[in-house]
């Protein structure tokens, strides 16, 4: 698995911040690194050598979906070949500020913690 650790660790560090209180943890999926609050998937890195892709994978749901896609560095989350509504990957310009980050991950929080934890 080959991911931005440096990233990866910006990304536990503003979710320990920002969902003290919830179960976060890791797992590794889909050749990445993915990251799960309260059992949900919330984001993601990939590790996979051949995507020359550094994007994180963000999950926002659907109620803010449409406003996610208008942001510059946002596009839909196509793993599969089709895109996956409520899921977006955010470029890494996107996130190379902290400010930046924890918005996005304000935002994909906002839908996670709202849902039962599993």
């Amino acid at each position: 698995m080959d991911i931005d650790e440096g990233l990866a660790q910006r990304i536990r560090e503003a979710l320990f911040d920002l969902a003290e209180f919830a179960d976060i943890s890791e797992r590794k999926m889909f050749g990445g690194l993915v990251t799960m609050v309260n059992g949900h998937m919330t984001c993601g890195l990939s590790g996979r050598k051949d995507r020359q892709d550094d994007s994180m994978m963000l999950r926002v749901g659907a109620n803010h979906y449409q406003a996610a896609l208008l942001d510059p560095h946002c596009r839909k989350m196509n793993f599969s070949g089709r895109p996956m509504t409520g899921f977006v990957s955010i470029d890494a310009e996107g996130v190379a500020e902290d400010e930046d980050l924890r918005r996005w991950l304000e935002l994909s929080l906002s839908f996670v913690l709202a849902q039962p934890p599993k």
